[in-house]
């Protein structure tokens, strides 16, 4: 089947389009030219949006996925509802905020992948209606085929607040999308996660440490490789992979689920 306008839809974006880009989020193998960081051209450009309640969450939870879409010339968007301004102790909200963002503009410039910030503050995320219109604001504006969300089920208020407030806005404009969940941190920060699809990210595991590793401000080496490191291999077992991600993909009914 050929990809356009027409047959993209909620319920087939993925099945149809994705394993032209990404390989498989369903089970077809990923093209070989994933393992190049040069962009290609699909044959049909998908928007792509990742949200993450501060810099280093779309990175940390599903930067191979943001690197295979974008290295076969999709365009993803890295949303952060904040700058990561309680994020390194000791240091001012605005001093930190300027640190975390620099290294959130690193990370997406080596995953071909295009920031926006949301005007939230970390540690302080809120659900409110005006926070409510943003998002709604932010999805009319951008029009996403895809997006990618905080799993709800989690430790951090933040991305609870996170998740709930793209789920509102996903829902409200009529599930126009397909939205997929994330992890970080399962066990400690995301709760009960269970995955419905996979992702091999193998052929970019480099390019998705290096994004990671950008976020110096955060450590990642006294952390990584025991949290999303050992995530990404148990990710990778359960896949029959060496490394991959994984998400629920969001049904909102049992009719859904018929293609």
């Amino acid at each position: 089947m050929s990809i356009t306008k027409d047959n993209v839809s909620r319920r087939n974006v993925l099945k149809i389009a994705v394993p032209t880009a990404i390989g498989s989020l369903l089970g077809v193998p990923v093209l070989s030219s994933a393992n190049q960081q040069n962009k290609t051209e699909p044959r049909q450009k998908l928007k792509i949006i990742v949200f993450g309640a501060h810099p280093d969450d779309p990175e940390t939870g599903c930067g191979g996925t943001m690197a295979l879409l974008a290295n076969e010339g999709h365009e993803v968007i890295s949303a952060y509802l904040t700058r990561g301004e309680a994020g390194i102790k000791g240091v001012a909200y605005d001093e930190a905020a300027k640190i975390r963002t620099a290294e959130a503009l690193e990370a997406c410039e080596i995953l071909n992948a295009k920031p926006r910030f949301l005007g939230q503050i970390d540690g302080n995320c809120e659900v409110t209606k005006e926070h409510y219109k943003a998002i709604s604001d932010f999805f009319e504006e951008e029009k996403p085929d895809i997006v990618f969300n905080h799993w709800p089920i989690d430790r951090h208020r933040d991305h609870r607040a996170c998740s709930i407030l793209v789920y509102d806005a996903w829902y409200n404009l009529g599930q126009k999308s397909v939205m997929y969940y994330y992890e970080v941190m399962s066990g400690r920060q995301s709760q009960n996660f269970k995955p419905t699809d996979y992702v091999d990210i193998t052929p970019v595991i480099d390019q998705k440490h290096k994004a990671c590793y950008e976020h110096k401000s955060q450590e990642p080496e006294k952390w990584y490789q025991e949290s999303h490191g050992q995530m990404e291999i148990f990710r990778g077992l359960e896949y029959r992979t060496q490394y991959a991600e994984a998400f629920v993909r969001h049904v909102q009914s049992p009719s859904s689920l018929i293609i």
